[in-house]
């Protein structure tokens, strides 16, 4: 007569096995390695068969994903290199620094490429703009040379403003009589030799210049004097 333990159950018949659990995930967690795949390695066998039908009474319990489309698709190839020893956090930050530092190279010159396109294109729009104002100033130089401009009258007052107001746009005359000639701003319309010079000098100014920044909006037209 078979004996029954307290709680009901006849003492004779085997107890309950407890159920196995393996660890198929193929990065091992303890040394970061990629593990070989079971029944590759030595000794094997005909272990390569499955081993779940050898053991109908264990109850297998799957600790991590072992699809292609499991764990190891939530890592990148840098990932798995560090896990595998094959490289070390210290190089991966490095290589991010190296990354970073580039990017923010290429946008500090692409503000800068920006900025000097934007000057630029103020430059050419305000030159456009005072090109009609010129035959207005060399009006008030002509005026002014002849005695036109006398302090004080209403005449001298609107040219005081105009030419206030065309400072403020950046647009400044130049070519004056003792300057060296300079074919790149000058354009000289007479050439007289003169004992009194070593260089090609400006001796007279038929036309005044206009830079706005470094936009050259008219050429001064100068008479150059050259060594004899």
């Amino acid at each position: 007569m078979s004996e029954q333990n307290p709680n009901g159950q006849d003492s004779n018949e085997p107890e309950h096995e407890e159920p196995i659990i393996r660890d198929k995930r193929r990065i091992d967690p303890e040394t970061g390695k990629v593990r070989e795949p079971a029944g590759t390695g030595a000794g094997s066998g005909d272990a390569s068969s499955d081993p779940d039908q050898d053991l109908a009474h264990e109850e297998l319990v799957n600790v991590g994903p072992a699809q292609a489309d499991g764990f190891e698709s939530f890592l990148s190839d840098d990932d798995l290199d560090v896990l595998s020893g094959q490289s070390t956090a210290e190089q991966q930050a490095a290589e991010r620094l190296a990354d970073l530092q580039r990017v923010t190279a290429e946008y500090a010159n692409y503000r800068k490429r920006t900025e000097a396109n934007r000057e630029v294109e103020r430059e050419r729009a305000v030159g456009d703009t005072v090109k009609g104002l010129i035959p207005v100033l060399d009006d008030l130089d002509r005026a002014e040379k002849h005695g036109d401009l006398e302090e004080g009258s209403a005449f001298a007052t609107i040219a005081a403003k105009l030419r206030s107001t065309i400072d403020r746009l950046g647009l400044t005359a130049y070519g004056k009589v003792g300057d060296v000639f300079d074919p790149q701003i000058h354009e000289a319309i007479f050439q007289q030799p003169s004992p009194d010079v070593t260089v090609e000098t400006v001796a007279d100014v038929v036309e005044t210049g206009y830079q706005l920044g470094s936009t050259t909006v008219r050429v001064a037209k100068v008479v150059v004097a050259v060594p004899a």
